[in-house]
């Protein structure tokens, strides 16, 4: 199933394009957000159009950029590891720019990337990892309705501190639960 834009209220899911490149290079190479998705090293324009160009677009991964309505970049989401088979798949999202956060951006990408796990891609469970000193991510995700299965005790290390590694997830049945009608889908597919 292949998605070129995906409306929401808000924002737009789009397929990232190459010119994407140049807000993930700044914003990528930030040492807060390295510390929050766990990037070991800075990136740079051309690590970040080969990312979209080619390990965006491999075949257990869906890639979006999240743009406001008026196209601004906003982040990237995307579901990544997908093994159907299992019925599942990891979720990322990345909101980097501080002036951005907090709007509710967040929170309707993730509704519209579990929407399509969970009715499009028949997923069952959606899992991501959270650095545990990351505690604004922690309480996002469980706003969100993600539970806490595990923790890998000082799993990671950046800027020569250890941090937890925090797993979570929610399975299909908890989203369903907590949509106000099931069934409802807050987005059109383009």
């Amino acid at each position: 199933m292949e998605h070129k834009e995906i409306k929401g209220r808000n924002i737009v899911l789009r397929e990232q394009r190459e010119e994407d490149a140049a807000f993930f290079a700044y914003w990528f190479k930030q040492p807060a957000i390295m510390f929050q998705c766990g990037f070991t090293e800075p990136t740079d324009l051309e690590k970040e159009r080969k990312y979209i160009n080619e390990y965006h677009r491999s075949g257990d991964s869906v890639w979006f950029t999240i743009t406001d309505t008026d196209g601004s970049i906003l982040g990237e989401t995307g579901l990544l590891r997908m093994f159907p088979a299992w019925h599942c798949t990891d979720l990322t999202i990345i909101i980097p720019d501080p002036e951005k956060q907090n709007k509710g951006y967040g929170t309707e990408a993730i509704r519209l990337m579990l929407d399509m796990a969970f009715h499009e891609y028949d997923m069952n469970r959606v899992s991501i990892g959270v650095v545990g000193l990351n505690n604004d991510a922690l309480r996002f995700y469980q706003k969100i309705g993600f539970k806490q299965e595990g923790v890998q005790e000082q799993g990671y290390f950046y800027n020569g501190e250890y941090s937890d590694f925090v797993m979570m997830r929610i399975l299909r049945d908890e989203y369903v639960s907590g949509c106000t009608r099931k069934g409802d889908r807050p987005w059109k597919s383009e």
